[in-house]
């Protein structure tokens, strides 16, 4: 069976063309963030605000909005309606009293009585008016103008782009007005009941669905939009002065009045503020320009004004328990257009893409990264260091050393600096030999040409130069138990050394669990007290803000982890940014003092010697250049027969992965 297809003109919306995004290049951002001290949620909101796939993130569209809420601002002034009406009232009885003043008969003294008695405020004067026998045709026109601009100004004011569906020749269609509010009103009831009204509101869009020219697909839709404008029209009037508030409220309700319906409204608007209790219906930003708008007009200002203001909040995700979804497809169409839905639709495909592919965990509404996502992180944190070291010894796992458990692999290697194999005296002597063969023609001479009665005779030496020394070669294979103490005071995060304390561990974390199996590593965090934490919670670890820096328990927890894997090199390395401040009394209680007590000092250094005893060599790797804290782990780094390090913070991984590799081979690490 043939296949067809069709083509067409492209009809908006994301590329078809594009590549797919590569989630990996996001799980990489969320680790950057979360390794700088970011929550998981932080960190993804981060990466929804920054945008991604060459997609628009939600700052850029949040940008857009207070551009669109600027100019909404300035829209105009809410009381141009009040305005208009008040202007037709005074030419109208401007005019009539100009016919009357001239009019010799007694009824016309009657009228001035009548006119000069009217209620001071417009609402009044209007209402009070309604019964009038104008004697003024033109001033009879001017009212009859007025009555209209209040219907259609009302009518507009609740029911955005209704009136044209009720009018009639003859004005609005009021039968029809109050069929349309009565049928809508017990449709909200049942909705609010909890009623399932899904044939009642096809049998209302079927008589009144001309009115509704958004065409709301359910009851749902057609409250929001009602209910939106009606919260729209209760914050244009609290956003006027007390005085023309009472008056447009006034003038309103005498309008709904003479169209049959006040009664109806009310019940309506009670119903539109049960069913929608969440928004803001007394107070609320209002425009404010120099051009006057209509009662109508104004209230579409302020719906659009709110709009964009919700659009602005949901776009920031700044609020507890935020969500893409949470952001209104509709309204932000109707601000920016297509391509900002497109821009949304990524973002959100992307959020769930993290999840679907597993990098993503979340439970119990705590979004947290998956440990295949904290692998990842490791392996990227990892790849970086190695990007920065430049003597090739990536995972390398074959290590040389001297002593009873090396074994003789037959070939020597060229000597180097801190080297503690044995000198392979023939290699040597056969190096330089060959170095200076072409050179020294008497080293060519053997024992039978020395002359039988020179009892005294010796072939001249061979020299000897650094390059030509050889060690000989042994292979041990062995295993070694790794404990990272890592400080987490809060001063870490104050000097800004925390991010690459916190990937430094990642990424050993890693290189010991993928390159070096059966090597055993324990991270241990050292604040107030110290605490083992698991691979698991490497992505998710934090400073502590409880002051202290309890160096003596974190060697407590080490040689602990040291005591179970007794057939394991032991190493110990320390990243720190300050001295003890901090120690463990008998009975397990915390005591931080500073500056630190000399019972805290003693105490940490009686741990030294005792992870000293097990055969732990202790490097230590300070971050910072205080005297007192490198004077300090000197102290101890020498007593341990280690070494003191003083990276700086941003090489810290580089200094730690490459002391690991080192202490796997058994000899002294190079100091940088």
């Amino acid at each position: 069976m043939r296949r067809r297809y069709r083509y067409g003109a492209w009809q908006g919306g994301p590329d078809p063309l594009a590549e797919p995004y590569d989630v990996a290049t996001a799980v990489d951002a969320l680790g950057d963030s979360v390794l700088a001290g970011e929550s998981t949620s932080e960190a993804l909101r981060r990466l929804m605000r920054a945008g991604a796939a060459g997609r628009r993130g939600l700052d850029a569209l949040r940008d857009m909005i207070r551009e669109r809420l600027r100019t909404a601002r300035n829209r105009g002034a809410m009381d141009g309606t009040l305005r208009d009406v008040q202007q037709l009232l005074d030419e109208a009885l401007q005019a009539e009293e100009q016919t009357l003043e001239y009019d010799p008969r007694p009824e016309a003294r009657l009228a001035e009585s009548e006119l000069a008695s009217l209620p001071d405020d417009t609402a009044g004067a209007v209402r009070a008016l309604s019964d009038y026998q104008w004697s003024n045709a033109s001033a009879r026109q001017k009212y009859q103008e007025l009555q209209d601009l209040l219907r259609r100004e009302v009518l507009d004011s609740s029911f955005e782009k209704m009136r044209d569906a009720l009018g009639t020749p003859g004005g609005i269609d009021q039968g029809r007005l109050r069929e349309m509010i009565s049928e809508l009103t017990d449709l909200i009831q049942s909705h609010n009941r909890g009623e399932d009204t899904t044939a009642a509101f096809e049998h209302f869009m079927e008589r009144h669905g001309d009115a509704f020219p958004d065409n709301p697909s359910n009851t749902a839709e057609l409250i929001d939009g009602l209910a939106r404008q009606a919260a729209a029209q209760q914050r244009m009037l609290a956003g006027m002065s007390r005085e023309q508030r009472m008056e447009l409220a006034n003038l309103i309700s005498d309008t709904w009045d003479q169209m049959g319906v006040g009664d109806q409204i009310g019940a309506l608007n009670d119903e539109l503020r049960r069913a929608r209790p969440d928004l803001r219906w007394d107070r609320g930003s209002v425009p404010d320009g120099a051009e006057s708008l209509g009662l109508g007009d104004a209230t579409a200002a302020v719906r659009d004004l709110a709009d964009l203001e919700a659009l602005s909040r949901a776009l920031s995700q700044d609020y507890p328990e935020a969500d893409l979804s949470d952001i209104d497809v509709q309204a932000l169409e109707n601000a920016l257009g297509r391509n900002a839905i497109d821009d949304l639709e990524a973002l959100r495909e992307l959020e769930s893409e993290l999840e679907d592919q597993g990098w993503l965990n979340r439970s119990a509404g705590k979004l947290t990264l998956s440990p295949k996502a904290v692998r990842r992180m490791g392996s990227t944190a990892l790849r970086r260091v190695f990007g920065r070291l430049s003597d090739g010894r990536r995972g390398q796992h074959d290590i040389t050393a001297t002593g009873p458990a090396g074994e003789l692999t037959g070939s020597s290697r060229p000597w180097t600096f801190g080297d503690e194999q044995p000198i392979d005296v023939v290699e040597t002597v056969r190096r330089a030999v060959l170095r200076t063969a072409g050179d020294r023609p008497d080293l060519c001479i053997g024992m039978a040409d020395l002359e039988p009665d020179d009892p005294g005779a010796r072939p001249k030496g061979v020299p000897i130069a650094v390059d030509d020394i050889a060690v000989v070669e042994t292979e041990r294979r062995s295993s070694a138990a790794v404990a990272l103490l890592v400080d987490l005071s809060y001063s870490m995060a104050l000097r800004g050394t925390w991010p690459e304390a916190k990937s430094t561990a990642l990424a050993l974390n890693t290189l010991v669990s993928t390159r070096f199996p059966q090597d055993a590593i324990q991270i241990i965090g050292f604040a107030s007290r110290a605490r083992e934490i698991s691979a698991a919670d490497l992505a998710d670890l934090d400073v502590d803000t409880l002051q202290g820096t309890n160096l003596q328990h974190g060697l407590i927890l080490a040689r602990r982890f040291l005591a179970r894997h007794r057939d394991s090199e032991p190493i110990i390395m320390i990243v720190t940014d300050g001295e003890p401040t901090a120690h463990l009394t008998e009975n397990g209680r915390a005591v931080f003092y500073w500056p630190p007590l000399p019972e805290t000092i003693a105490l940490t250094m009686t741990e030294v010697t005792r992870c000293t005893r097990i055969g732990a060599q202790i490097n230590v790797f300070a971050l910072d250049p205080d005297p007192s804290l490198i004077e300090f782990v000197d102290t101890l780094a020498r007593q341990a027969g280690g070494r003191l390090f003083q990276p700086d913070p941003a090489r810290l991984g580089e200094y730690v992965v490459a002391d690991y590799l080192d202490a796997r081979r058994g000899r002294r690490a190079r100091s940088a």
